[in-house]
């Protein structure tokens, strides 16, 4: 799993923990699932995290909250937003606070390279 970027996913839909692993490792990628904010922060894959596929709306922690978090403790990852209830003004503001993107669920497989991309810098 080193020699590939590790992507973390926080969601707490266990079927976007189920699925979303698989794809971001077809991409070419190593991939570790959470279900939750909190989860995350307690786990030792924080400084191994190349990018954070991060939910917005969980219980408990939200994304925006981790990703406040994260800035507190001068960590940072690159986020890729996900989000079932997206309206038009959650995107503008999710790349405002700093996120490479923010998809709307189902996103395509290429949205979401194209994200990948973006946040390792790749062409």
């Amino acid at each position: 799993m080193n020699e590939y970027p590790l992507v973390s996913i926080v969601d707490d839909d266990e079927s976007v923990r189920d699925s979303l692993p698989d794809l971001v490792i077809e991409l070419g990628f190593a991939a570790r699932a959470f279900s939750s904010a909190e989860e995350f922060l307690g786990s030792e894959d924080q400084g191994r995290t190349g990018c954070l596929v991060l939910d917005i709306a969980m219980p408990g922690m939200s994304g925006p909250e981790l990703q406040e978090e994260l800035k507190r403790n001068k960590i940072d990852i690159p986020i890729i937003f996900i989000t079932a209830h997206g309206d038009d003004n959650v995107r503008p503001l999710m790349m405002a606070r700093g996120a490479v993107e923010c998809l709307f669920k189902p996103f395509t497989d290429l949205a979401l390279l194209d994200a990948l991309n973006a946040a390792f810098h790749r062409s």
